[in-house]
């Protein structure tokens, strides 16, 4: 049965190499917007979020204590840094190196996109003051 994927997969490629028209300016057109794109999140998202992303970790590795990550990152971080997910790991990975557990951690990782503060003003633009979601 593997084999058999395999040998499917070899026949795919080939045939999307002999049937697809790379002559065509469709196709360059769309292949350098391509790259382009890749060249605008390697500048944008890679250098402005997860190298500092880097120096943050290693910050809170090296100077915040033990005790004030377990007693404030745990609860409150989510809300206060705001950070896109790739660039979550590096901070996390600081914060259990300087003594967060793994679950708390992994509870970060998990809600910390949808605790940030322009989320929590989206949503409560949404939901509003007046209106309550629970009764």
């Amino acid at each position: 049965m593997k084999e058999r994927n395999k040998f499917l997969a070899i026949i795919a490629v080939f045939l999307g190499a002999y049937f697809i028209p790379f002559d065509s300016p469709v196709l360059k057109r769309s292949a350098l917007e391509a790259f382009m794109m890749l060249r605008e999140y390697a500048r944008a998202h890679v250098l402005l979020c997860l190298v500092p992303a880097f120096f943050i970790a290693g910050a809170i590795a090296n100077f915040v204590s033990r005790r004030s990550v377990i007693k404030y990152f745990g609860a409150i971080s989510g809300a206060l840094m705001y950070f896109a997910t790739l660039t979550e790991v590096p901070i996390l990975q600081g914060l259990i190196g300087s003594g967060m557990g793994k679950g708390p951690a992994l509870a970060l990782l998990l809600a910390g996109p949808a605790l940030s503060l322009p989320n929590m003003l989206v949503i409560k633009s949404i939901i509003g003051t007046k209106k309550r979601l629970f009764i």
